[in-house]
């Protein structure tokens, strides 16, 4: 099962690696916590939590950002699946270029761990990876391409800083990214803009809705929906995810250490 919770949306072209870019979207300090949902039996229950951090550090000399994602089910839903990620990022502050990705997971009874390192050389990415699948036999793998390759955390936060003005209805987002074990081009969809009330809150937010889809030869199907804040954070708010195993939500419970005014917010 992909980690649904950072796949979120990202510009109509990303570029080589070879191009700057400027973050405007957040900051060093930043928290994000969220309420898990999932449909048991025909009623929405809370399963878990998953919270998203920012903080300062430095890879190679350089200054750099590390991004670290926690998604832990609660005792209750442990009886039935058990979910434990933990995600970490690095992306050099100056061109918010990915260095470094693992990722650890427990998903049911299965265990798995991945390694990604990133160099940039002649206008391309290499990235070397290494996957541990339940078994602990271990797969290398490394290879190029001329586009950037981005794993699930740089991706979110490069796509932060761009500007969905020019957005529109059913306008496909594409970008090359690996989770550890092969690169793939990935396709986001924008369906639009909503006012979305929360459900664990009173509070409401003016969003983009973005869709994360998948192809089995020209048939696609939809594989989790987003709701992005319409402001300079472009912060997810909530997410529905057509799972393997059912479906479920996630819905912001907290925020702190926002590089921007939350103007989205009613």
């Amino acid at each position: 099962m992909r980690n649904w919770l950072i796949i979120l949306f990202c510009a109509i072209t990303l570029g080589t690696a070879a191009q700057t870019f400027t973050n405007t979207a957040f900051k060093s300090g930043e928290t994000l916590q969220y309420d898990l949902y999932y449909n048991w039996k025909f009623v929405w229950v809370k399963a878990g939590s998953a919270s998203m951090s920012i903080s300062a550090t430095q890879w190679h000399g350089q200054a750099a950002y590390r991004t670290r994602l926690l998604t832990r089910g609660s005792e209750k839903a442990d009886r039935f699946f058990v979910l434990r990620d933990t995600l970490t990022s690095i992306v050099t502050q100056s061109d918010m270029l990915p260095r470094y990705y693992s990722k650890t997971d427990m998903e049911g009874e299965k265990y798995r761990q991945r390694n990604v390192w990133f160099t940039y050389q002649d206008g391309k990415t290499t990235a070397r990876q290494r996957y541990i699948n339940p078994h602990g036999m271990i797969k290398w793998k490394t290879e190029s391409d001329k586009e950037v390759i981005f794993d699930m955390l740089s991706i979110m936060l490069r796509a932060r800083s761009f500007d969905a003005s020019t957005f529109k209805p059913g306008q496909k987002i594409q970008f090359m990214m690996t989770d550890g074990d092969g690169k793939s081009l990935q396709t986001l969809i924008f369906r639009g803009r909503k006012t979305l009330k929360m459900k664990n809150s009173a509070a409401s937010y003016h969003c983009l809705v973005l869709s994360f889809v998948e192809y089995e030869g020209k048939k696609e199907r939809e594989v989790v929906t987003f709701y992005v804040t319409d402001d300079m954070n472009h912060v997810p708010v909530r997410l529905d995810l057509n799972l393997d195993f059912g479906t479920a939500k996630a819905y912001i419970s907290g925020y702190k250490g926002l590089r921007n005014p939350m103007t989205a917010k009613k």
